[in-house]
């Protein structure tokens, strides 16, 4: 009864803790689709914004067409800026500081764009010509500030570009004299076949012209041996027969002088 029990309560705690492993699973997906939602919400939104604001520039006119003139300028500096440090970011950990200032900054850009669209509804007139200067030079600034850290981003992206291919290039000239080593081992292997054909080319003339010594003291010391097939020395009718030797001897008995009748 006791295992069964304690069977039994393994298997409820397996459930619940699947059951918490799930809906906490569930949780955390549902806010990442609530947050991308959210940012593609307000990406959208800032779109459209945008849009509405160069339609703005270019239909309206006096105060309202400069307005819209200031907040898109500020808006399209700030957006340049942070797409540059976020694209950099996974390269250069560093510009992570630059985007912490570019988000400060651009919260005072949203205080101003704030601003400037309460001014935009003001109906005096004489108010937006006089707040409308020092609004616009605050933008300037935060403008200015903007554009320094895109510029210094995008230059030192380029500076670190240009010293990779640098390295690069130094490594490929190494790479590609490493793959020309038969280069000067062919060079020494010819010079060393230069000299080993030298030596033979010498060894065979001493060769030479120990040979024409040696046949030059077998000329002097006897007959030169013919060959076979040279026509010199070829064999007699005799020798063929085996008749040379008797004969040699019955025309030495015949040389031997006759003795007359007082030797006898």
């Amino acid at each position: 009864m006791d295992v069964f029990g304690v069977m039994i309560g393994l298997v409820l705690l397996f459930g619940i803790a699947t059951l918490v492993l799930a809906v906490v699973g569930t949780v955390k997906a549902a806010k990442a689709v609530a947050a991308k939602v959210e940012k593609h919400e307000a990406n959208a939104r800032r779109a459209v914004e945008t849009a509405t604001l160069k339609a703005k520039t270019y239909t309206k006119v006096g105060p309202p067409a400069q307005i819209a003139t200031v907040r898109l300028k500020l808006r399209t500096s700030l957006d340049g800026t942070r797409q540059v440090l976020e694209g950099g970011l996974a390269q250069d950990g560093q510009l992570g500081e630059s985007l912490a200032l570019l988000t400060r900054l651009d919260a005072h850009a949203a205080e101003l764009d704030g601003e400037l669209r309460v001014l935009e509804r003001e109906p005096d007139t004489a108010r937006i010509a006089a707040k409308l200067p020092e609004l616009r030079e605050r933008a300037e600034r935060i403008t200015h500030a903007a554009e320094t850290m895109r510029w210094a981003a995008q230059d030192r992206m380029h500076r670190f570009a240009d010293d990779e291919l640098s390295r690069l290039s130094q490594e490929c000239e190494s790479e590609a004299g490493a793959l020309r080593h038969w280069d000067t081992g062919a060079g020494s292997g010819s010079a060393s076949g230069a000299a080993s054909g030298t030596a033979a080319a010498s060894g065979g003339g001493s060769a030479g012209v120990g040979g024409t010594a040696g046949a030059a003291g077998s000329s002097g010391g006897g007959a030169v041996r013919a060959g076979l097939t040279d026509g010199k020395g070829r064999p007699s009718a005799e020798d063929l027969l085996g008749l040379a030797d008797p004969l040699a001897k019955l025309a030495q008995r015949l040389r031997k002088p006759s003795t007359g009748p007082s030797a006898s």
